[in-house]
């Protein structure tokens, strides 16, 4: 057969027309422009991502826990029932505003507002019992985990990472620091080796391990977004490191692990803005307690089933810029100002008084009140430390010996007694301090029995506060007691209200310390308004 070229170009031609247009000649895009470099440090990252998870997977475990479902009380026709807006009782009408508002306000009481840290309480599914975490602890059959995991359980199931499902007792809870033990009859699992938390810098690379929504051996990786987060309101002691790997319901009691796979943290808590049935999800900050915290906490739950911790005696406020100054500090110097001292107390004991100002305390410095509390809490009683404290303008440092905290205690009651205006003058001689929005009246002797206060307190007691006034600003109330100011870089008694009228009379500011008639006294610092 004779050949026509003409044709065979053709036919050449209309294939290649074909194939283009499927797409069969399109060129391949190129390879991603990484160096060798790059890719060997990207595919070492990888490899110890998936070598610290290959070796922590042994000892990471759920906890299932079933708890007894809460008592309801005056909660009649639950499900919600609304009354009938225009008359009757109709289950199925339509709910009024105000019945919403009602609804509204409760489930914020159940399931935290918006924006607020909400722990991991088993993905919200309430007193029937959920899923948490937690991790081997040591060769002897101990589980670390949180205290809101296990709390008020009626059975512990603890899952390990081959399916072995074994019950577990609780050893020891504290609600205080959050952290509880629980122990399971099997030694086999191998213990994670413990960090030093106190060495974490911002930006260190970790791995948060648990069981998310039941989603059991789940690993995310982030970094330490932050330390000593001492103010998030969550337990009474607290120094949370901050973490951006992804934390959500059921991560609880799990470990935060360094690259060494070392345990740095017990990961605790969220911050989310979802709100309803604790389904909040992650945010990227989320909160583990140091694992130095946690492990002192659960080596006392092991040895005696309780924390103990200690005191020194004091009531603690703040260190305001305007304080400072007129304590004659200077200018940068950060603390904690003394509020009250326990008569007998071991701070008594020390010679700190009234108005000193701790900057320093077992050689470390303090700059916070958390921070101060849970140092000292975290001291030996019986066993001497070194506080530092500014008095009059000039350092000074004394031995204080921590107490056992149960030893340690505030007549709370005297300050809360029943009646405080009983014996109060009849008709009682106001005296206007109109600057700073406030009327005091004496302080006299019936006053001081009826409100609980010891005898030989000196003042004034706040008759009226005017609104919008810088007292009520600073929460100053009416039966609150001044009893103390500031001047002279020291705080000084109250005589009287002709000693206050003057004080006030005289300066811009002034700084009092006030007995609340609701609580624990403070310093105040109340400023006259700009003209």
């Amino acid at each position: 057969m004779r050949r026509n070229p003409v044709a065979w170009a053709a036919l050449v031609v209309s294939t290649a027309a074909l194939l283009s247009s499927s797409g069969m000649l399109r060129p391949m895009p190129a390879a991603p422009k990484t160096t060798p470099e790059s890719q060997r440090t990207a595919k070492a990252l990888s490899e110890a991502y998936e070598s610290v998870a290959e070796f922590v997977r042994p000892s990471a475990v759920q906890i299932s826990v079933q708890k007894k479902a809460p008592k309801m009380t005056g909660m009649r026709n639950f499900p919600f029932q609304f009354p009938n807006p225009g008359g009757g009782n109709n289950p199925h009408a339509n709910p009024s505003p105000r019945d919403m508002k009602d609804l509204e306000e409760m489930l914020k009481k159940f399931f935290g507002p918006d924006g607020k840290p909400e722990k991991q309480q088993f993905g919200g599914r309430g007193g029937g019992g959920g899923v948490g975490s937690g991790f081997v602890y040591d060769d002897k059959g101990h589980i670390l985990t949180n205290n809101h995991v296990v709390e008020n359980a009626d059975k512990i199931t603890v899952v390990f990472h081959d399916g072995i499902e074994l019950p577990a007792t609780v050893v020891g809870r504290d609600a205080k620091s959050d952290v509880a033990v629980v122990k399971v009859d099997n030694t086999s699992y191998p213990p994670l080796p413990i960090g030093d938390s106190a060495k974490l810098k911002v930006g260190d690379l970790v791995m948060a391990v648990g069981s998310p929504f039941e989603l059991s051996q789940s690993f995310t990786t982030g970094i330490i977004s932050a330390t000593e987060r001492n103010t998030v309101g969550i337990n009474e002691y607290e120094s949370f490191l901050q973490t951006d790997a992804a934390i959500n319901p059921g991560n609880s009691g799990g470990p935060l692990v360094n690259m060494d796979g070392q345990v740095v943290g017990v990961n605790s808590a969220i911050v989310t803005g979802s709100r309803g049935m604790g389904t909040g999800g992650n945010d990227g900050i989320g909160f583990a307690i140091p694992i130095d915290m946690a492990s002192n906490v659960a080596n006392q739950l092991i040895k005696d089933g309780k924390v103990h911790r200690a005191r020194i005696g004091i009531k603690l406020d703040p260190l305001t810029p305007v304080l400072a100054r007129q304590l004659g500090l200077e200018a940068g110097v950060k603390g904690i100002l003394v509020g009250e001292v326990v008569p007998g107390g071991p701070a008594d004991k020390a010679g700190l008084k009234q108005g000193d100002v701790i900057v320093g305390y077992a050689g470390e410095k303090i700059l916070s009140i958390p921070t101060f509390r849970l140092k000292v809490a975290s001291s030996s009683a019986g066993k001497s430390s070194e506080v530092e404290y500014f008095r009059d303008g000039k350092r000074q440092t004394a031995a204080i010996v921590p107490a056992p905290a149960e030893n340690v205690v505030f007549d709370v009651e005297r300050e809360q007694a029943g009646d405080k205006e009983e014996g109060a003058d009849a008709e009682p001689v106001k005296t206007a301090i109109s600057d700073f929005g406030l009327e005091v009246q004496a302080l006299t002797p019936e006053l001081v029995k009826g409100l609980g206060l010891d005898e030989k307190v000196k003042g004034v007691l706040v008759a009226e506060v005017k609104e919008n006034s810088a007292a009520e600003a600073e929460g100053v109330k009416a039966g609150d007691v001044i009893t103390k100011v500031v001047r002279d870089r020291g705080v000084q008694d109250l005589a009287g209200v002709k000693e206050f009228q003057d004080l006030a009379a005289k300066s811009d500011e002034i700084s009092v310390y006030v007995h609340s008639n609701k609580g624990p006294g403070r310093f105040v610092t109340l400023s006259k308004p700009k003209k």
